[in-house]
């Protein structure tokens, strides 16, 4: 099986996923994974593995080769618990993609240029195919930040952006890094938070206020302030989120 963007898939395919097929139209977003494991190997098995309970529609090794795990039309098993803009149970409406890496557990690295080049010409197919939003183009952190920290902050969603392949803002980062660490006032924090959920991130209802900021907070910095995350807010995340919502 080929993709028309010139790159070749396998042809197994993982048992675990959801019937019936789903209608073309109901495809509005993609989620960016980390498999979180050391060996790509044992990745791919447990992605496979009907007792895992887990799989993804694409997954991409550390030499680039896309492998095809489960069929788009099918609803695949990676999202889990999640929710953007009050969307929720996201494995109903999304292609998931699992890049090969480590993860934050197993010493964390940098994604090949291999990869990310694969990962590119994936998503332009996917993009165009089911005329997803760039803005729906999202990693599982963005929509289970409390569970999830991958794709992380070393993914390189800026060079996404720069192909119109997500959301991003249009400021200045060498300008921005000058109000790094500035503190807001109790006002502008909450218009923070607001702005947050205005992007599409969403409240977890079952944890007290402050677990839930910082939840949100990190992940908001893992995509769009990658050179700091603390959880807590500055001026720099402040003017990110306010453009962002423009």
């Amino acid at each position: 099986m080929s993709l028309k963007i010139g790159l070749k898939l396998a042809k197994n395919y993982s048992v675990n996923f959801s019937l019936p097929k789903r209608e073309k139209h109901k495809i509005k977003f993609i989620i960016i994974h980390y498999t979180g494991m050391k060996k790509e190997s044992k990745a791919i098995k447990r992605l496979c593995d009907e007792k895992s309970k887990v799989s993804s529609h694409y997954f991409i090794q550390n030499n680039g080769k896309i492998l095809n795990l489960v069929p788009d039309l099918y609803e695949a098993w990676h999202a889990g618990i999640s929710n953007w803009k009050g969307v929720k149970s996201l494995n109903q409406y999304s292609v998931g993609i699992e890049i090969n890496n480590p993860g934050h557990n197993n010493n964390y690295k940098k994604f090949s240029e291999r990869q990310i080049s694969s990962l590119l010409r994936l998503l332009r197919y996917l993009k165009k195919k089911y005329q997803i939003n760039k803005k729906n183009i999202l990693g599982h952190s963005d929509i289970a930040p409390n569970r999830k920290k991958d794709p992380g902050e070393k993914f390189p969603w800026k060079i996404l952006a720069k192909k119109q392949l997500c959301h991003w803002h249009n400021l200045n980062e060498t300008k921005l890094e000058r109000f790094r660490n500035i503190k807001l006032s109790i006002s502008e924090q909450k218009i923070f938070i607001k702005n947050l959920y205005n992007i599409g991130y969403v409240k977890i209802t079952r944890l007290n206020i402050n677990r839930v900021e910082k939840y949100l907070i990190e992940a908001f910095q893992r995509k769009f302030r990658q050179a700091l995350v603390n959880g807590k807010i500055d001026k720099e995340c402040f003017l990110i989120a306010k453009d962002l919502v423009k």
